[in-house]
């Protein structure tokens, strides 16, 4: 007799699998104070960022052994938070400033699309897989994450009566994998606001890390998928604009195998929250090997860390720059 094994075919979705390319170059991730001060500021910031990106093309040319290295750059612009002016208005002005500086950006991608993108919600979806890092000695006192909405990278200070000086069981937070000291994070991934959930900056960012590793699935599909750009005008509504825009027909894929970051130094904090996410987060395994086989069978395997897979460039801005604290 044969034995049958029923299971249901939704269960275990097969990933589809994803173009990808050797290095996802984000050549900026700006807020509304940089974009009010002006043209001026755009320029500035292509300007800075332009002798790195080179820098990180020369990385990827001798990372694939001399041969020609697959790169796209993308362009990240905040909606969520702040909506101010339009696409139609803001979009030619970045575009331009970016090819006066010699950039070219092949997607352009919106912030909010991190969190829906074509009524499917990526932040909900990676919050599903959040698992928290236990550490040594924990009982399960503490709420988890999908409750709290705070995700830490060890053990945060006991709950204490009393001033400092009449509390002498005090304990510090400690880092549950410390190098002879710790570096503790606690780290806030949504707040509610108006009766509705808010995510931080560093929890969409991460999102946003996912969906350019290749790694971001809705049951097996590609999540936050590029939208060719017809080379029209641009629509007056950011809700008219697709999450994710193909600028360039003859670019390289979205998705990559490594990304590169470029930001002014005020976005470190963020971007150091964003690794301790992605170092909690289990990626779905089928794209994993994915990328593991096909990166290993071109000779350029990746880390086997997810976090460890993103770098980053931190330029110092100007003195005078009017830009302020990262949201």
């Amino acid at each position: 007799m044969t034995e049958s094994v029923f299971r249901e075919t939704t269960a275990d979705p097969c990933p589809q699998a994803v173009p990808l390319a050797h290095l996802s170059l984000e050549l900026g991730h700006l807020y509304l104070e940089d974009f009010e001060a002006g043209p001026g500021r755009l320029r500035e910031h292509f300007a800075e960022v332009r002798g790195w990106a080179d820098a990180a093309r020369a990385a990827v040319a001798r990372r694939v052994g001399g041969g020609r290295g697959r790169i796209s750059t993308c362009f990240l612009v905040d909606d969520y938070f702040t909506r101010f002016s339009t696409p139609a208005e803001l979009l030619p002005v970045v575009l331009d400033e970016a090819e006066k500086a010699g950039l070219v950006i092949d997607y352009l991608a919106r912030e909010s699309g991190c969190a829906v993108a074509g009524g499917i919600e990526p932040a909900v979806s990676v919050l599903h897989r959040l698992v928290e890092s236990p550490p040594p000695g924990s009982y399960g006192a503490r709420p988890p994450v999908g409750q709290t909405g705070w995700l830490a990278n060890g053990q945060r200070t006991p709950a204490t009566r009393g001033a400092l000086s009449e509390a002498p069981g005090w304990q510090p937070p400690q880092e549950t994998a410390a190098r002879t000291h710790s570096v503790f994070m606690d780290v806030e991934l949504w707040s509610e606001q108006d009766g509705r959930r808010l995510w931080s900056c560093p929890f969409l960012a991460a999102v946003w890390q996912l969906a350019r590793l290749g790694l971001l699935r809705h049951r097996g599909e590609p999540v936050l998928t590029p939208h060719p750009w017809t080379g029209g005008g641009f629509p007056r509504d950011w809700d008219h604009l697709p999450p994710l825009l193909r600028l360039n027909d003859s670019a390289a894929p979205f998705s990559a195998y490594r990304t590169c970051t470029l930001l002014p130094n005020r976005f470190l904090p963020v971007e150091d929250a964003v690794r301790l996410i992605l170092d909690q987060t289990d990626v779905d395994a089928g794209a994993l090997l994915q990328v593991a086989e096909r990166s290993a069978g071109e000779g350029v395997p990746v880390p086997a860390a997810i976090a460890q897979r993103t770098t980053y460039v931190f330029y110092e801005e100007p003195t005078d720059s009017r830009t302020s604290e990262a949201t």
